[in-house]
């Protein structure tokens, strides 16, 4: 099989953690174990999911703080955090914090845009301010400047006995370096490489071009480019590719059957684009590992990137995600050159 022109580097993968209304401590232990076994298996990576008001993650960070005392190597990030229910100064304290608990070891992603469904939270959420709250790149500006050091008081020193800083405490040097923006369009992509972030493209992407083909690993490839034309990094800049790859070696027959019949169920909407944002969907990858690094190595944006956070599954079992992660550590990682070290 032919080598990517970018040979791959990092690994990982991404979790919604589901839980079950009735037991949710439950499920956020599954998620934690599911990380811890991904650090055995080598992954470079595990990024969770955030979701706010469903049976999800809704702390991510929080979650990740758990995480980062129960492993001690795999980096850990967030795909995405939506800014527009976040205070960015606290944001800011949070993720640092956590990094400097991780050993530097976290990759915040975020994102813009209003909160999903912000009629019906905004008087819970904002109820002093719905109507003058800006959810545009400006709330990512602001995370980054004060993640970076910059000011976010006119005020420091002694007071009393008590000391106070003028920038974010504590503050984590590195973590400004690995900040993420989980971007869909070719504005987000422009923007986060303008600002000098890294970029994550995932299995949506905008077919901003209602007479063009709707291509979507061309429409990817063409924000890829777009990132990295914009940064001062260039060709260098980093960018991850999430999409949903489910690999079946070790599957029993029922989890096959169940694994194509998820893929089957989400394949209408690969074929045309959704809705007003005309979203675009990539198809889920079902099969061997050797027949999902076939389809990944003719895939034009994967060419393009070293490191991916392969999507799991929304409503699988636990061990599901446990044969899954296996399958991509053992069989998939080197069929795609990369060799893990578990």
């Amino acid at each position: 099989m032919p080598s990517t022109p970018r040979p791959l580097r990092k690994l990982g993968f991404l979790t919604i953690g589901l839980f079950d209304a009735a037991d949710p401590a439950r499920g956020h232990e599954s998620t934690l174990e599911i990380i811890e076994l991904g650090e055995r298996l080598g992954f470079d990576s595990a990024w969770v999911r955030h979701r706010h008001l469903q049976y999800g993650i809704s702390s991510p960070v929080a979650v990740l703080a758990a995480a980062s005392q129960r492993t001690r190597r795999i980096e850990l990030g967030t795909a995405v955090i939506p800014l527009g229910w976040e205070n960015p100064l606290r944001l800011a304290e949070d993720l640092a914090t956590v990094d400097l608990l991780s050993g530097g070891r976290l990759n915040p992603g975020v994102s813009v845009g209003p909160p999903m469904h912000y009629d019906h939270v905004r008087q819970a959420l904002h109820p002093d301010t719905a109507g003058a709250e800006d959810f545009s790149y400006e709330r990512v500006r602001r995370l980054l400047d004060f993640v970076r050091g910059k000011p976010a008081s006119d005020f420091s020193g002694v007071e009393g006995f008590e000391v106070f800083s003028d920038v974010v405490q504590p503050h984590s040097p590195g973590l400004g370096r690995r900040l993420w923006y989980g971007g869909a369009g070719l504005g987000s992509a422009r923007w986060a490489g303008e600002h000098g972030m890294n970029f994550l493209t995932s299995s949506v992407v905008k077919a901003e071009d209602p007479h063009g083909e709707p291509d979507f690993a061309a429409i990817q490839l063409a924000l890829i480019e777009e990132f990295r034309a914009h940064h001062p990094d260039g060709a260098a800049a980093r960018v991850s590719q999430g999409l949903v790859v489910i690999p079946t070696d070790s599957a029993s027959p029922e989890q096959r059957a169940k694994y194509e019949a998820y893929a089957a169920e989400r394949l209408p909407r690969t074929t045309t684009p959704q809705g007003p944002g005309r979203l675009l969907f990539a198809p889920d990858l079902v099969g061997t590992s050797a027949q999902i690094a076939e389809r990944l190595h003719a895939h034009a944006a994967f060419r393009e990137v070293d490191e991916v956070a392969f999507a799991l599954p929304f409503t699988f079992a636990h061990e599901d995600y446990v044969q899954i992660l296996t399958d991509m550590a053992t069989n998939l990682a080197p069929a795609l050159g990369r060799r893990l070290a578990s």
